[in-house]
């Protein structure tokens, strides 16, 4: 009994660290992307406080996927803030130099894996102005939201990350 509990531990030990280094090395071979914010909605009673994120190119991007696409990826061109805007969804056509590809899912909308931003309990204000979120984006189009920025491309908080402030 007590060696199945110490092998099963272990698992999940492995499970947790593997899923860390794989999120580590996905934040060492992206590239920063910055998608403008639609209407969101922020509070949550079971779960805290926390914002469900809307991007304006999914919003876009749900009239153009066929209801029968479960999964794909969207093309975004990066204009010179390197904030990205729907170009098409993927039809194997080789990227432009400004244009990277993200993943979706579908189900009732089109979702890219990044929807929900928590915070500190009683910080909402502080978010208020969020007009961007900064993503990493790796080359195989899945992505990592790592903060939220005012419509200047400057962080929310004090606190965030410099890697996804662009550079002035």
């Amino acid at each position: 009994m007590k060696s199945a509990f110490l092998v099963s531990t272990a698992g999940v030990l492995i499970v947790f660290n593997w899923m860390i280094l794989d999120r580590e090395q996905l934040l060492d071979s992206a590239q920063t992307v910055y998608l403008e914010l639609a209407p969101r909605d922020p509070r949550s009673l079971l779960q805290g406080d926390y914002m469900v994120l809307n991007y304006v190119v999914t919003g876009e991007a749900g009239s153009r996927v066929g209801r029968q696409a479960r999964s794909g990826w969207l093309v975004l061109r990066l204009d010179a803030r390197r904030v990205g805007h729907l170009a098409r969804i993927d039809n194997g056509q080789p990227l432009a130099a400004d244009e990277i590809r993200i993943r979706f899912t579908r189900n009732q909308r089109v979702e890219i894996g990044a929807e929900s931003f928590f915070f500190q309990e009683g910080t909402a204000d502080r978010y208020q102005s969020a007009s961007y979120a900064a993503l990493q984006v790796a080359p195989d189009g899945d992505c990592v939201l790592t903060g939220l920025l005012d419509s200047k491309l400057q962080p929310t908080t004090p606190d965030m990350d410099a890697d996804a402030v662009p550079p002035q």
